[in-house]
């Protein structure tokens, strides 16, 4: 049966802002207390999802998450009133309240791992939510992001959504470190796992600590129902993580038989590539390593550009697409590598720069605002809410976008109880647009 990748995008939040919480992010780091521009990111997410549409491919949309989160704060002792509440844990403790603020679910790269049902021994779509649990600010994402995933994914006949994974010291973030490589989207591929150390490593995690756990991914994979060497595990290089590159998506990226990554990607890297082989091949396909050596685009600039972060898309007419960030036009080097890529009369054909500024600099490129999920036509039908967009639906979010949200956004500005009032008008409107139900706490209120 024929199935089709379908790009999940994160709708950026109304408190999108500059916090400089993400440990490991260099961009993030970078602008931390900067303005942010909340009206001017979601237009340009969806902007994206409006372009990859009139590429003829298939777009879905996962909704913002409820910011500030009034919940978390109520089980840490706040009490009175929402605004009440917002208002007292900015004066009490403004980190605090810009970790509950963080709109950082944009990237839902991070928000499960999906493997194909064609991958599957039991035939459907498997989807973990990630338990984000290396940072609070995104720990506390899981919840909801189960809430939309059931939502979208009830059918068990087609979907097997699972619960996150358990033990905080299991770390997990999701499809920000996992690929996969087939023949093609329709037949069955071989998925890796890439993981930064043991959860009982003691020592030697480098300077900005590492995110995903092994007996993470190995419980992801096993709980997919994963034929033996349908799954390979890697270890993510510590030089690369020490670089900035916190998540595996910031270094390497695939579609169908084509894996773009750089030479110091992985631990043991020749390794990981023979394993790959290996398992392809017994699935009668060779992949297509297209690897950036340090000579001629080095970790930095690899991470300063977000080469990596791109995506890579099957046209429907035939042949691959590129969709990568600007600054990677604006880095000489690294376009000189999507040039030579582009010249080796390969299956990656074009190459389409997207001005995501605003995400970029929280440390978020194209790769990190979408969630891919390979469908086939049965299983799309299946799904239980309207997230698939067209350029309609995208004209009315934009609306809803243009309308709610700021255009300009300080940390200060955070403990606003009418930002709270303005976040939730928007989320509510955004929820019925998708045919979400009730998916956030305060629509239960």
């Amino acid at each position: 049966m024929t199935s089709v990748e379908v790009n999940f995008d994160g709708l950026v939040g109304p408190t999108h802002n500059y916090g400089g919480l993400a440990h490991g992010n260099l961009a993030a780091a970078d602008n931390a207390g900067d303005v942010s521009n909340p009206r001017e990111a979601a237009l340009q997410g969806l902007a994206k999802m409006r372009r990859l549409v009139e590429m003829g491919l298939t777009q879905g949309v996962l909704p913002p998450h409820d910011r500030p989160h009034v919940a978390s704060l109520r089980r840490m002792g706040f009490t009175g009133t929402d605004a009440e509440i917002v208002r007292t844990a900015g004066m009490a403790s403004p980190i605090l309240l810009s970790n509950v603020s963080s709109a950082s679910a944009m990237w839902t790269a991070n928000a499960a791992t999906v493997s194909p049902s064609v991958d599957a021994e039991d035939g459907r779509i498997h989807l973990t939510p990630a338990n984000l649990a290396f940072q609070f600010h995104r720990s506390i994402e899981t919840e909801t992001t189960s809430r939309i995933l059931q939502a979208i994914f009830a059918d068990e006949a087609h979907f097997a959504v699972h619960e996150a994974v358990p033990f905080a010291v299991f770390g997990d973030e999701g499809a920000a470190n996992h690929c996969r490589l087939a023949p093609s989207h329709s037949e069955r591929g071989v998925e890796l796992f890439v993981y930064g150390r043991s959860a009982f490593e003691k020592n030697g995690i480098g300077k900005f600590g590492s995110r995903q756990a092994m007996e993470a991914s190995h419980v992801v994979a096993t709980n997919h129902r994963l034929p033996r060497g349908g799954a390979v595990l890697a270890q993510q290089s510590k030089t690369a993580i020490d670089a900035g590159v916190f998540h595996n998506d910031v270094i390497s990226v695939s579609n169908e038989t084509v894996y773009l990554l750089h030479e110091q990607a992985f631990e043991r890297q020749d390794v990981v590539l023979n394993a790959l082989r290996k398992a392809c091949a017994a699935l009668g396909f060779e992949p297509n390593f297209l690897i950036a050596t340090q000579d001629e685009l080095t970790l930095e600039e690899a991470v300063g550009s977000y080469l990596f972060n791109s995506q890579i898309v099957t046209r429907p007419s035939g042949g691959m697409a590129l969709i990568l960030p600007v600054e990677v036009e604006e880095t000489p080097r690294a376009k000189a590598y999507v040039d030579r890529v582009l010249a080796s009369n390969g299956p990656i054909r074009e190459a389409h720069y997207l001005d995501l500024r605003q995400s970029m600099r929280n440390g978020g490129g194209p790769a990190c605002l979408r969630l891919r999920v390979v469908m086939t036509e049965v299983e799309r039908a299946a799904m239980g809410a309207g997230v698939m967009v067209d350029a309609a639906k995208i004209s009315a979010l934009e609306a809803i976008v243009r309308t709610h949200y700021r255009d300009r956004l300080l940390i200060s500005e955070l403990a606003d109880p009418a930002l709270l009032d303005e976040s939730r008008t928007a989320l509510d409107e955004i929820s019925q647009t998708l045919g979400l139900g009730a998916i956030y706490d305060f629509q239960h209120a």
